[in-house]
């Protein structure tokens, strides 16, 4: 705007992958004057593991009061997955706007957290008295922000009051909120509380804060809290907040995982000559291979929820230059030290680079990569981190013995495997590993949940082998399981924070 600066309206769509069609989902609330609006208004998304749910983020600056959005300024756009923003480090992506060409169209910033089943509903009332007096011709114009705190320490906006003017002795209105907007169903959650003195031009003063906790709330004796409001050098009193409080229900919510994703690609003969059209490791100037396909397909899901985008990727069955030893766990980039790829065209980019070095051999051993990567997540079992396995393979399993105690092993830690088949094989063994009907035993031990999913991936492309009839239908296949699978190992390990507060009794 010429004068001033601008009001923002943030307008959240959802995108079809298939149709490329856009519908928009809501909009935020409009925020006056200002070039780095705090938007208060929530947006809840049923949020599916295995499938790619595609978001776009249109900014506008009001101009009128039309809700027709073609009415007002376009400030920019940004498109990403609701995959994204879960999967990314604390649940935070801050990108670029972008859409007005050779203009810098400023960020935007997601913040996400996965609801509880907590259905807490608290209505209070918050007073004041001796506010700070901060305008010149009056006393203050004073409002309430609330912020709940965030797993990494950060704070975000929940709540604001209405602004009460012209008085260093405000009373607001009743409110009613959520407890999981105000702290997510944990009742020992900091909420912290400014007090603001409200102008016109945006800048707002600020006039103090205090933190307290929905427990703390709830414990006021009387239902009544008195709060301190500090500021560096001067402290004022906010008096009594009134609170009634309606309980309903409050369930524990899961710590945060973050998925570390590895690929395992099979490299025995039975493939095929790699530059034989039969093979199945073909790399032809047309279009990807079966490995290339199912790699491709389910990795672009999955790795929206691996927040440094970096997997390790291994090879195996092969005999390696240069002295032709076989390998059952070699790493597609060729460096053992580090096997991490970047995302899933820098696995692509090194799994055709081995198909130029390598010579595919055998036996085809299921173990070894089943193992390495239980090594790693042996490392880590307090729920912060979970492993998936993806293999990709095209016959019987050689060793099936040592795969079933691996299998049997990694169901103790936090571990998922994965496997896609390709080519025309029966793949019996595989429909063993996948224990839906029956747990894989081994050495008189049961495995202690389910951890293998398999699934053939012949079900999936046309006739001719040429193309996947629905990429989205098999990444939803491959993946469906592992949710459950990663609530079974937290179970077993009862990780995850238990209840802030007794159940109230019927």
């Amino acid at each position: 705007e010429t004068m001033g600066s601008r009001k923002a309206r943030l307008k959240p769509h959802t995108k079809d992958s298939c149709l490329i069609e856009s519908g928009q989902f809501g909009r935020t609330e409009v925020i006056d004057n200002t070039l780095n609006p705090d938007f208060v208004r929530k947006f809840v998304l049923d949020f599916f593991f295995e499938e790619k749910q595609n978001l776009r983020f249109d900014v506008y600056n009001v101009d009128t009061r039309s809700s027709n959005i073609s009415k007002h300024d376009f400030l920019g756009q940004m498109f990403c997955t609701l995959g994204e923003i879960i999967g990314s480090t604390g649940s935070r992506l801050e990108r670029t706007l972008s859409g007005i060409p050779g203009k810098k169209c400023g960020n935007i910033i997601f913040t996400a957290e996965e609801l509880s089943n907590c259905r807490d509903i608290a209505t209070m009332q918050l007073c004041a008295n001796k506010l700070d007096k901060k305008d010149f011709f009056g006393k203050s114009d004073p409002f309430l922000v609330f912020y709940r705190s965030n797993e990494d320490g950060t704070f975000t906006i929940c709540h604001k009051t209405e602004v009460i003017k012209n008085t260093l002795n405000p009373v607001w209105q009743p409110f009613t909120i959520p407890v999981r907007a105000l702290c997510n169903g944990d009742y020992d959650r900091t909420v912290k509380v400014d007090v603001y003195d409200w102008d016109r031009n945006g800048s707002h003063d600020f006039i103090g804060e205090f933190t307290t906790s929905y427990r703390e709330f709830s414990r006021g004796q009387s239902q009544f809290n008195v709060y301190e409001v500090k500021k560096e050098k001067n402290r004022e009193h906010l008096q009594p907040a009134t609170l009634n409080l309606l309980f309903i229900v409050i369930n524990h919510c899961l710590t945060r995982t973050q998925l570390n994703f590895t690929v395992a690609i099979d490299f025995t003969a039975s493939n095929g000559n790699p530059s034989q059209p039969t093979s199945l490791h073909y790399m032809s100037p047309y279009q990807m291979n079966a490995y290339a396909m199912a790699l491709k397909a389910v990795g672009e899901i999955i790795q929206d929820y691996d927040s440094d985008k970096m997997f390790p990727a291994y090879g195996f069955g092969a005999k390696l230059p240069p002295d032709g030893k076989i390998s059952h766990v070699f790493p597609l980039n060729s460096n053992s030290e580090n096997p991490n790829c970047v995302g899933i065209e820098g696995v692509l980019e090194a799994y055709f680079q081995s198909l130029r070095t390598v010579q595919l051999y055998g036996p085809t051993n299921f173990a070894p990569v089943i193992n390495q990567v239980a090594r790693c997540a042996e490392d880590v079992t307090d729920g912060s981190q979970y492993f998936v396995l993806l293999m990709i393979t095209d016959g019987v399993i050689s060793d099936m013995v040592q795969t079933k105690e691996a299998v049997v092993n990694a169901a103790a830690l936090p571990m998922s495997i994965i496997i896609v088949g390709v080519g025309p094989a029966e793949f019996d063994a595989m429909e063993e590993l996948d224990g839906d009907e029956v747990r894989v035993s081994s050495k008189g031990r049961i495995a202690e949940r389910d951890i293998v999913q398999f699934v053939p991936f012949r079900d999936y492309i046309d006739r001719q082998g040429n193309q996947v009839l629905s990429m989205a239908r098999l990444a939803k296949d491959v993946l469906a399981e592992i949710p459950e699978q990663l609530l079974g190992f937290m179970k077993t390990r009862d990780i995850g924070p238990q209840p802030a507060l007794p159940l109230p009794n019927p």
